[in-house]
């Protein structure tokens, strides 16, 4: 059975339980990360040398990096209606994917510090405020996109990039700060929330 290695609440923990929740995968689930089991052992680090979650062993395979550890998923178990075979779609796909992790994610990465995890190295306020108003900007590239699509973002159906920015997405309206009204994201919002999978790993009271 797949393992998968990492706390409960880590966003990108919560793109592979939701990953295995819309394939409908069976997973045994080890605690580790901050309040957990620690990530700097050496056993550890032999499966990821980072030190950080998640990582998967799947028999005798191991992966981390969350985006590719869900990219790795659809493909074993022939879900192309979440990751497509074909090069054009695909690419759609996994740009958005890619843009959650690097553009998206270091947008929000000093505010969600200071206001969520309330870390004492995060406290300059210009830079929180800096930080809020470039997460609003990218978020408006996605409304962008969503009102083009009409639906997901990267086209008229639910793929894995709705996965990753779905709980991006969840994590935005989750923060107490002033967000620009955006009625495509609205949208998006409640209609992955009619997902069981989104529910459960998403929209589930965590940031």
């Amino acid at each position: 059975m797949l393992t998968i290695l990492g706390k409960s609440p880590s966003i990108n923990v919560r793109k592979v339980l939701w990953t295995c929740a819309e394939i409908g995968l069976p997973f045994q689930q080890e605690q580790y990360g901050a309040g957990t089991q620690p990530v700097n052992t050496p056993d550890f680090v032999r499966l990821n040398p980072n030190a950080m979650v998640p990582v998967i062993v799947d028999e005798d395979f191991v992966l981390w990096e969350s985006n590719v550890i869900c990219r790795y998923l659809a493909g074993k178990h022939g879900r192309g209606d979440l990751l497509s075979t074909d090069p054009c779609a695909r690419a759609q796909v996994e740009q958005w994917m890619d843009w959650q992790a690097t553009e998206l994610n270091n947008a929000w990465r000093y505010a969600f510090m200071a206001l969520v995890r309330n870390s004492p190295a995060h406290t300059d306020q210009q830079a929180i405020a800096a930080s809020i108003d470039h997460w609003n900007q990218h978020m408006m590239i996605f409304e962008a996109q969503l009102q083009k699509t009409g639906a997901y973002a990267a086209g008229a159906d639910f793929t894995l990039a709705d996965i990753v920015l779905g709980l991006s997405t969840h994590r935005w309206f989750s923060m107490p700060m002033d967000r620009t009204v955006l009625p495509a994201v609205n949208a998006y919002y409640e209609r992955l929330s009619l997902r069981t999978g989104f529910m459960q790993y998403g929209r589930n009271g965590l940031p």
